[in-house]
């Protein structure tokens, strides 16, 4: 899709529905109090209707089951769907399904892609992705959760830390180290591990956003794999290409998460404005006073830049591949969490102690705002993999090559008949 500040009248005419959707059938769930059973019956027919308006799953393409759409397009819809963390799901494009469901696509057999695939992308299933270990960091070659193969089977020993869903999934892929003397980037493999078999538990964790740990959509849990053993068609991908199959989801999962974060800018940006417009103080209203003037545009400024740099980075995606858009899909992920954490904190300042409780969504949004400065790779590891993309483009001088005496002395050197011709002096 060429993008160009404009979007075509057909696509555009099913954002406009998704964001009365989302508003109507979708914003009300948030306030029942529904466990994860109940959501995922009560949503049944807000799927159907989504299938019908042809866009369940779309981040897959028409031979799976989606619809093809580039990463512009998705982001697009992301946008919206970001607006209610309750959303993605209705949808078919909820984390980590989506990003499993993306790698089986990408990695998986015949068999692999009916059997598990085919049950996610239809809600049939739940998985999780079963990455994240305590103590290693940023640092994913430093993971020591191991697969051995015994016979025609593999051996699963170790500890996997925050694992989304991890107890109320059918299955995990699992990323472990199947060749521990290989490069340091060749050692790890993919392996779909089904929970029914002997071998694994877990442990509830609680979240800064859920301190109870019954989130409607996730629970976070430390999984500890003991002598678990699947068969050796588990493994996903080739062996040893564990990090190069992890790439291939993580990138285009950035541009979902980072235009979702500018979904919930934008409705704290609403509440924001409603109050500034509603509410009077010393006088006049919120909205006549120059600090909230100053919220209202450095948060639309913000909103609007990390839109653009996150469509732009969708685009190369769409025009080049993930591979080729790396520092693009960096620089949206430790921009946009900074943005969305000031835009929330401003509509809980103004909403003082209301927007402070839990009669205002704010407050739940904000601590789940949190955490996008850790998954997906801390923003502290983007930043220095951009510095270093961009400093490799550079050469070293003994004098800045903007000093202006040496140019002055080239330029003098190179224009030298003009100069005498023009009889303009030699100034030192």
């Amino acid at each position: 899709m060429s993008w160009n500040f404009s979007t075509d009248p057909e696509f555009e005419a099913k954002l406009a529905w998704m964001r009365d959707f989302v508003k109507e059938e979708v914003y009300p769930l948030e306030t029942l109090p529904l466990d994860y059973k109940q959501f995922r019956e009560i949503i049944k027919p807000l799927q159907d209707q989504v299938r019908e308006q042809g866009l369940w799953a779309a981040h897959l393409g028409p031979d799976h089951g989606g619809q093809g759409y580039g990463q512009v397009k998705l982001g697009l819809m992301h946008e919206i769907l970001g607006a209610s963390e309750l959303a993605p799901p209705v949808f078919g494009v909820h984390a980590p399904d989506t990003g499993n469901s993306e790698l089986i696509a990408i990695g998986g057999t015949e068999e692999q892609k009916e059997r598990y695939m085919e049950p996610l992308l239809a809600n049939e299933i739940w998985s999780a992705y079963s990455m994240t270990e305590q103590g290693t960091g940023s640092d994913p070659t430093q993971f020591t959760t191991s697969a051995v193969l015994d016979g025609d089977e593999w051996v699963v020993n170790g500890t996997k830390f925050c694992v989304g869903n991890a107890d109320r999934s059918d299955i995990h892929i699992l990323m472990c180290v199947t060749d521990p003397d290989a490069d340091r980037h060749s050692r790890a493999s993919m392996l779909i591990i089904p929970t029914d078999v002997p071998g694994i538990e877990t442990r509830e964790i609680a979240l800064m956003s859920d301190p109870e740990g019954k989130g409607v959509l996730h629970t976070h849990c430390e999984v500890i794999y003991t002598d678990v053993r699947v068969p050796k068609d588990a493994l996903l991908g080739e062996r040893g290409k564990g990090f190069e199959l992890a790439q291939k989801r993580l990138g285009p999962g950035r541009i979902h998460h980072c235009m979702r974060w500018i979904g919930v800018s934008r409705r704290a940006f609403d509440m924001l404005c409603e109050r500034a417009v509603s509410k009077s103080v010393h006088g006049g209203l919120l909205s006549d006073k120059q600090m909230i003037q100053q919220w209202v545009a450095d948060s639309i400024a913000a909103i609007e830049s990390m839109r653009l740099l996150t469509l732009n980075a969708a685009w190369k995606i769409d025009q080049v591949g993930a591979s080729n858009a790396r520092q693009e899909i960096a620089m949206i992920k430790y921009a946009g969490a900074p943005a969305m954490h000031d835009v929330l904190d401003r509509a809980i300042q103004i909403h003082g102690a209301l927007g402070f409780s839990g009669d205002m969504p704010l407050e739940h949004m904000y601590r789940w705002a949190r955490a996008s400065r850790l998954y997906d790779g801390p923003d502290e590891v983007h930043k220095v993999a951009v510095a270093k993309r961009i400093l490799r483009g550079y050469e070293p001088h003994d004098l800045p090559s903007e000093h202006v005496p040496t140019r002055r002395a080239a330029a003098l050197e190179k224009y030298a008949e003009q100069l005498e011709r023009l009889g303009v002096l030699h100034v030192a």
